[in-house]
């Protein structure tokens, strides 16, 4: 067996290092919070933005309940540009079911007798041994069958409500939003992610959008902590797993 190369040995330290120091930052102690200010939303926030056009002959009384602009009380407060804030309704109850049941048989026979052929099974005959004979040269039979059933079943049920900020805006005007939210319990650390891209004609007027008006929607919910650590299998016997055929 060839010893391992130095890049090999090098690879296997740096993947034990990693596991290593994920688990490290919470040995003793609650898991950490992933800093608010190396976000997207973070940075998206700190964009000033284009300067607006300013004209006097339409200057507007700020006072004014009639003024269209974002402040006044009748004006469009839906998340527009970048850096904006906005509501992802995230309310999944789905179930699906699907059953196959599959059965296919086939039989046949295949016979073929050469008893006169100008005589040779004949001459040949007396060549063989005793009860032997060519008059039924071939004689082939198969019989095959198979059957197949699966089916699947799930039910999924999530009801959330994250706050997420507008990263960017595309030139066809369609957002890319980016949200996150942690809460921590005593040892564990709840996370939920989403992303995605929306229209900004799809935000209600409660500045809302929910999960199935966004395309490419990527929404993550899950947990890291003591009891994930234990739930999941450690490095090498993922390892394992992969590398072993049986």
């Amino acid at each position: 067996m060839k010893p391992m190369s130095v890049v090999s040995k090098m690879a296997l330290i740096g993947l034990i290092a990693t596991g290593a120091c994920a688990r490290m930052d919470h040995l003793g102690k609650p898991p950490s919070f992933t800093p608010a200010n190396e976000t997207p939303e973070h940075v998206a926030m700190l964009w000033e933005g284009l300067p607006q056009e300013h004209h006097p002959q339409r200057a507007v009384d700020h006072a004014s309940l009639w003024s269209g602009e974002r402040q006044s009380l009748l004006g469009d407060r839906r998340a527009v540009k970048r850096g904006d804030i906005l509501t992802v309704v995230i309310e999944i109850d789905e179930e699906a079911e699907i059953s196959n049941d599959t059965q296919r048989s086939r039989n046949g026979s295949e016979s073929l007798g050469v008893p006169q052929l100008l005589g040779v099974p004949q001459r040949l005959d007396r060549h063989l041994p005793e009860g032997a004979s060519l008059a039924d040269a071939v004689d082939l039979t198969s019989n095959s069958s198979s059957g197949g059933s699966g089916s699947v079943s799930r039910s999924e049920k999530l009801e959330l409500r994250v706050a997420a900020t507008i990263v960017d805006v595309l030139p066809n005007g369609v957002l890319a939003i980016n949200g996150s939210q942690e809460l921590r319990v005593n040892f564990e650390i709840r996370e939920l992610l989403v992303s995605g891209y929306v229209r900004p004609e799809d935000i209600s007027r409660q500045n809302e959008i929910t999960y199935d008006k966004i395309a490419s929607a990527r929404v993550s919910y899950g947990g890291r902590g003591q009891i994930t650590d234990v739930q999941q299998p450690r490095y090498g016997q993922q390892l394992l797993d992969v590398v072993l055929p049986f």
